[in-house]
């Protein structure tokens, strides 16, 4: 199992902590997310109804009408590398873990790449994985490149699988319009954007019978009903989206400002997190956490990403934390 962000208990353990004091910037979450209201008692007592309306909402909330529901990004990741023969596989790096973790365990060759290492490279490709935008590095990718890299993989039965976790803000920069096309596969998720990383909702949005396939793979009930309820709900929220939207462009420049007020400018980001690489980056990680702030480290490169505190008072905590360290 890879490592992700979010592991209050395990954190809490290591460091004597209990889990009720931490702060956890770890994730890359909306901290103020979609407020789920009661649930009708009645839902938990039936199984999942896939003729409920969540499709309809989503297909209007993503301006797609070839969707899956599947349950969160994962279950399409996991899943997609079981629809391929053997296959070469270039992965962006550093990106999301989960993505060339999947496809190596389903005996798939599986290269790392730079961004500016794919063009040279896809000519040699089955399957191109791209975050947009990426995590952790925050890099962005223009609709007309990413078109350009679908063409060249389709013209040999390739596939370009772009997931779009963390593009909800910004959705002239989504590529999901298209999908139905040969070759593309978009991963969208309510886990990011609605706060919603418990329900564990997502969607594939690709050509009719890739989804047909995947369905027939995944089996029924893939999202419980209550997590259905919600969902659906939460897609529907039209003016809760365009405040939150708001709310993310006011905070995310803040903890850009707050981290170099540290002395510590970040290297790239999105509208949820900031990527900060430096050469004490775990010294600094393991200070954080010492005060009760857990963030995401990684090994490799170097680095950290921090996402946005709920509060003022999280956000002066913040503050004070990365002022108190010294190397």
């Amino acid at each position: 199992m890879l490592e992700h962000g979010g592991a209050i208990l395990a954190a809490a353990k290591k460091y004597a902590i209990p889990a009720a004091e931490w702060l956890d910037l770890s994730t890359g979450v909306n901290p103020n997310g979609w407020i789920v209201p009661p649930a009708p008692p009645d839902i938990w007592l039936r199984l999942p109804e896939a003729d409920d309306t969540l499709l309809e909402a989503a297909c209007d909330y993503y301006s797609c009408r070839t969707l899956l529901p599947v349950a969160g990004s994962q279950a399409a990741i996991q899943a997609l590398p079981t629809m391929r023969s053997h296959s070469r596989v270039g992965v962006l790096a550093p990106s999301y873990a989960e993505h060339p973790h999947a496809w190596r365990k389903r005996g798939h060759v599986v290269t790392a790449l730079q961004s500016n290492e794919i063009d040279i490279e896809i000519d040699k490709l089955d399957v191109l994985v791209i975050c947009n935008p990426n995590n952790p590095t925050g890099e962005r990718f223009s609709l007309k490149k990413l078109s350009q890299w679908q063409a060249t993989l389709t013209s040999h039965e390739g596939w370009l699988i772009v997931d779009e976790a963390f593009i909800d803000p910004t959705p002239e920069e989504s590529i999901i319009s298209r999908a139905g096309q040969p070759g593309l596969i978009v991963l969208r998720s309510l886990g990011k954007f609605f706060g919603l990383a418990g329900a564990r909702v997502g969607f594939i949005a690709a050509p009719a019978d890739l989804l047909w396939a995947l369905e027939q793979e995944l089996g029924p009930w893939t999202i419980s009903g209550p997590s259905r309820w919600a969902a659906t709900l939460a897609l529907a929220d039209r003016r809760w989206q365009v405040a939150a939207k708001s709310r993310l462009q006011a905070d995310s420049p803040r903890l850009v400002e707050t981290l170099s007020h540290s002395g510590r400018r970040p290297e790239g980001g999105t509208l949820f997190f900031q990527w900060l690489t430096a050469s004490d980056a775990r010294q600094l990680h393991d200070h954080l956490a010492s005060k009760s702030i857990l963030t995401r480290y990684f090994a490799e490169p170097q680095s950290i990403r921090f996402g946005l505190p709920s509060s003022e008072g999280d956000w002066l905590r913040l503050a004070r934390a990365l002022q108190s360290y010294s190397k």
